[in-house]
């Protein structure tokens, strides 16, 4: 059979219809490749125009005032995306336990994003009004702002009131920026803002027990001026433990004044050097001494009254920078005299150098 034969449409109807449609020529083969998928359309008809839907125009996205978004909200949620805010515009955290911002710190981290912006993102979540109130970040925004920043990175969290001021402890925490007065204060906070107890703000802050929030929320009892010297350093929180151990104990807020003034460094009067204040071991036996029960003696006349005795004795410790004990001496009814006593404390063979050198002591 010839190809011309073979290729031959059949002239019955029915074996036209069951061979299909004509297949186009070449003329209208070269018109679809210069047409394009859309001439292949117009040619086929309405066909073609069936099985594919016309995809409905997206509308451009709606710029809102001051932020910038990194993904369109067809993909992504709010809550998942990086939004750039204006630092100023960002409320304070009325949850934030930090109060105290190191200016050198704070100075060194403006720096630090002039030169490379903020990196790590501000957390926050929406108020109900619209704003954006800062949950972790203070430090960050702080310096973003003095550095001049028009925007900084912000991701959002949808946390409640409790929420947002556990992760605000949260991470102070975990980046060790709260001091122990402010530490206490944050789970002081937990407890009167949301009721709740010690067990629930130490499994919500990540504390192993209730002791360790119990104590430090102990230490608010102290009185202001020692708060005031935990809050910047001048003593340690072992200081303070003790410190709170003796007011919740004896109830005398004076004498833990009294015994937190001699743990401070303090400048010494002749040459202006530093002078370390008592350890916490010292304190504690100078407790122990304070409050040991009372030795009953036999009746005498002291060589030096009681209140002037304890003056001389602070008075020594301030020069000498070291625990002492003064006794005074003591003579009896029978005539009997019993001999005064000063002890002096050191450390070390340093710490005796330093103690004869103040009592004028040279040895060649």
């Amino acid at each position: 059979m010839s190809a011309a034969k073979k290729n031959a449409r059949p002239d019955s109807q029915f074996l036209k219809k069951a061979s299909g449609p004509k297949p186009p020529n070449r003329a209208a083969m070269k018109g679809q490749q210069r047409g394009g998928l859309g001439h292949v359309g117009r040619g086929l008809g309405g066909g073609l125009d069936t099985l594919i839907t016309p995809t409905a125009p997206v509308a451009p996205p709606v710029a809102t005032p001051h932020f910038t978004q990194t993904a369109s909200a067809s993909e992504i949620s709010e809550a998942e995306r990086v939004l750039q805010v204006p630092p100023q515009d960002i409320e304070r955290c009325p949850f934030q336990p930090r109060t105290e911002f190191g200016r050198e710190q704070l100075d060194d981290l403006v720096e630090s994003i002039r030169e490379n912006g903020v990196i790590q993102p501000l957390t926050c979540r929406r108020r109900a009004d619209g704003k954006l109130e800062l949950i972790c970040g203070e430090r960050r925004q702080r310096a973003a702002i003095e550095a001049g920043l028009k925007l900084v990175p912000v991701v959002l969290k949808d946390v409640d009131d409790a929420g947002a001021a556990v992760l605000a402890i949260t991470e102070n925490l975990m980046r060790d920026d709260l001091n122990p007065i402010e530490e206490a204060e944050g789970y002081q906070a937990l407890r009167t803002r949301f009721n709740l107890t010690y067990d629930e703000v130490a499994r919500r802050v990540g504390k192993k027990n209730r002791s360790s929030v119990a104590n430090l929320v102990g230490l608010l009892d102290l009185p202001p001026e020692v708060r005031d010297y935990v809050r910047r350093g001048a003593i340690t929180l072992g200081h303070a433990k003790v410190l709170q151990g003796v007011l919740s104990k004896y109830g005398n807020a004076a004498e833990v004044r009294e015994l937190a003034d001699a743990c401070v460094t303090f400048a010494d009067p002749r040459t202006g050097n530093p002078v370390p204040g008592i350890t916490v071991r010292e304190l504690e036996r100078r407790v122990a001494r304070l409050h040991a029960p009372a030795v009953e003696r036999r009746a005498g006349i002291p060589d030096i009254p009681e209140a002037y005795c304890r003056q001389l004795n602070e008075e020594i410790h301030k020069h000498l920078g070291c625990a002492v004990r003064l006794t005074s001496g003591m003579t009896h009814a029978n005539g009997k005299h019993v001999k005064g006593v000063l002890e002096i404390d050191f450390l070390d063979n340093t710490d005796l150098d330093r103690i004869l050198a103040l009592l004028g002591v040279k040895m060649d």
